[in-house]
């Protein structure tokens, strides 16, 4: 070892001696002296390490209380930050698709701080069904005979193939089969449930006769998957609920939907695009529809399988669905989310991702110049600020065709300060609540249809 290294090491303070120290004490009293000792052990691993490969002490030497508090803090910061969501995209898969309503975070802060009933019944004191009171509920909201809540979509396609088909046949339009974010593919799902995939038709066209010319003694499921996520134009056909629930009938085989993001209201009364409802299909006689919780509903992340008392039946008594069902946080942001509905008068007002979906180019405009002449002050050294049209999307596989018209505050790198986009970019996603927006044609933009705290942004964005 050389000398100057055996000196180095004679430097480091003991852990006695280190407790001492007037904020370590501090952390004491907060964190108690298990933590405090380990973590002050570990920062002598690493200044040792320090020695041995750098031959020289830790930047932090003079001031191990300061850096050991710097440790807590970083320890005790969540991992799921909030962030402001300007990408332009509103249900941002990245970002936690769905904002919960007030009134959804109040009833999920409810049953986390008091036992509930949730399988409990208080008529006859005896056990009752988590499902139940939200079943109930989606009946009177979609026509459905009986529901079924699970943790996600993709859970409630795997659970309702499992029932109705393992170990044998599912016929599903080829151009139908498609992958959803993270790589994850319904032929998989059907995989993993025990089905045999039957694919008819071609990518672009299906008919009818495709569905009927494949079935066999084997086929146990006919089935439609919502292509949310792509759109195919131009030379195309694909089978409709009413004829497709006609051809279950005719051959006593159930029909089922997989409508992915689908809608609990008629979107067109808003002004947005049309976006298919679990409500028309079921009226067509389809007995099965699986949607998603947290994206054009609203809510939390759910799997909702809607149809036939007999089916959801079956499907309750499955296996899997212990393994996959909802708990109560779920379930009660949920029931909150979906009583909204009971009133769609005030759901504009009450539920933020349709709040969102609906908000005013013009008023965006607005906002956009009441925050631009500040921005421009603070960052108009280094760069063009200014307001422009863009188009904003619904996102998570919704109408991904259909764009919403928005305004964005962009930022254009000055070129004689070499200051990038990236540097800016970065910065911004390191503040105390990121802000997150989009690279796109030399430009970073920051989509304010998403935006409803404006003075907290500027507080973000100007320090």
């Amino acid at each position: 070892m050389p000398d100057s290294n055996a000196s180095l090491y004679r430097q480091l303070p003991s852990i006695d001696k280190l407790l001492q120290l007037s904020d370590v004490q501090a952390l004491v009293e907060k964190s108690g002296l298990h933590w405090v000792t380990e973590n002050l052990r570990s920062m002598q691993e690493q200044a040792r390490e320090c020695i041995q490969q750098q031959g020289s002490l830790p930047s932090w030497h003079d001031n191990w209380g300061a850096k050991l508090v710097q440790n807590h803090d970083a320890m005790q910061e969540s991992a799921l930050k909030s962030v402001f969501n300007l990408t332009g995209t509103v249900l941002h898969t990245n970002l936690g698709r769905a904002v919960m309503a007030q009134s959804a975070m109040t009833a999920v802060s409810r049953v986390m701080s008091s036992p509930v009933t949730l399988e409990y019944s208080l008529d006859g004191a005896t056990r009752g069904h988590r499902d139940r009171p939200l079943a109930d509920l989606l009946c009177q909201l979609t026509g459905a005979e009986d529901a079924c809540i699970v943790n996600n979509n993709a859970a409630a396609v795997l659970l309702l193939l499992a029932t109705l088909a393992q170990g044998r046949q599912v016929i599903v339009s080829r151009g139908e089969l498609v992958e959803i974010g993270g790589a994850f593919r319904v032929p998989d799902v059907m995989s993993q449930a025990g089905c045999q995939l039957v694919e008819v038709g071609t990518t672009n066209r299906t008919h009818l006769r495709d569905y009927e010319h494949a079935i066999n003694e084997n086929t146990a499921l006919l089935m439609k998957v919502h292509t949310s996520n792509y759109s195919i134009e131009g030379f195309t056909a694909e089978v409709d609920g009413a004829q497709l629930a006609q051809l279950g009938q005719q051959y006593q085989l159930p029909t089922a939907i997989d409508l992915g993001s689908g809608s609990m209201v008629d979107m067109g009364k808003y002004g947005l695009p049309v976006e298919p409802m679990p409500h028309t299909y079921l009226a067509q006689g389809i007995d099965l529809v699986s949607i998603s919780g947290d994206k054009l509903l609203g809510g939390p992340q759910a799997g909702i399988i809607l149809g036939k008392k007999k089916w959801i039946e079956a499907i309750q008594k499955h296996p899997l669905k212990r393994a996959l069902r909802a708990d109560k946080m779920t379930l009660a942001a949920l029931e909150a989310t979906l009583q909204l509905y009971l009133t769609p008068e005030k759901l504009v007002s009450e539920l933020p991702t349709l709040r969102w979906l609906t908000r005013d180019a013009e008023e965006i405009k607005t906002r956009a110049e009441r925050i631009l002449v500040p921005l421009q002050a603070f960052y108009g050294d280094n760069f063009i600020v200014e307001i422009e049209q863009c188009q904003s999307q619904i996102g998570s596989g919704s109408l991904p065709v259909d764009r919403l018209p928005s305004y964005a505050i962009t930022f254009s790198p000055l070129e004689k300060h070499g200051y990038s986009l990236a540097q800016l970019a970065e910065h911004w996603r390191q503040s105390p609540q990121p802000v997150i927006g989009r690279l796109k044609e030399g430009k970073l933009w920051l989509d304010l249809r998403c935006l409803d705290d404006e003075h907290s942004l500027l507080q973000v964005l100007l320090s």
